[in-house]
């Protein structure tokens, strides 16, 4: 597996040992400070060498008590319960990239004029259906392409009324 930032090995360890042994990983105490005394929602995403999607899971506000918690059980979910993708087998993960996405605070937005699918992730939001889709993503370049598969990815269809939500994301590789 590849990663250069301590975040990134973190999310690597925590899939190495969970594969290797079907154990959570535990932190060691060269990990960053702020990952033990920080709060905040994150995405782990896995890709092939090629570059192709291989699990993204995560969270659009925390729900763990630290950021080091919040990294560790989805990088463990990104690699091993993403539905779209069978679990990561022990033979992938010398050939897995890991990116770490750390979510700003989520802001309700008006209309779709402010967002920028380079910038903000989106979040739409239909009664109990909601689609995330994060920022700067190969292939999406407009804010239609960015609604259009949030939408999807939520189920919703048509003209239901919807509810938009962005945010930034440092990412780290």
């Amino acid at each position: 597996m590849i990663g250069e930032h301590p975040y990134v090995k973190w999310a690597i360890k925590a899939i190495e040992t969970y594969v290797l042994s079907e154990m959570k990983a535990q932190p060691s105490s060269d990990l960053p400070e702020d990952l033990f005394v920080r709060t905040a929602a994150c995405f782990v995403s896995l890709h092939t060498i090629s570059g192709e999607l291989r699990g993204c899971i995560g969270t659009i506000e925390p729900v763990y008590k630290s950021l080091c918690e919040e990294i560790l059980e989805n990088a463990i979910s990104a690699a091993t319960k993403d539905p779209r993708f069978p679990p990561l087998s022990k033979n992938e993960l010398d050939s897995i990239k890991v990116n770490v996405d750390i979510l700003s605070c989520l802001e309700k937005i008006d209309s779709a004029s402010s967002l920028n699918p380079k910038i903000y992730g989106v979040i739409v939001k239909s009664g109990w259906k909601k689609g995330v889709l994060l920022p700067d993503l190969e292939g999406v370049d407009t804010v239609e392409q960015q609604l259009r598969i949030a939408k999807l990815k939520a189920g919703i269809i048509g003209n239901e009324k919807i509810e938009l939500y962005r945010f930034t994301v440092q990412r780290y590789l």
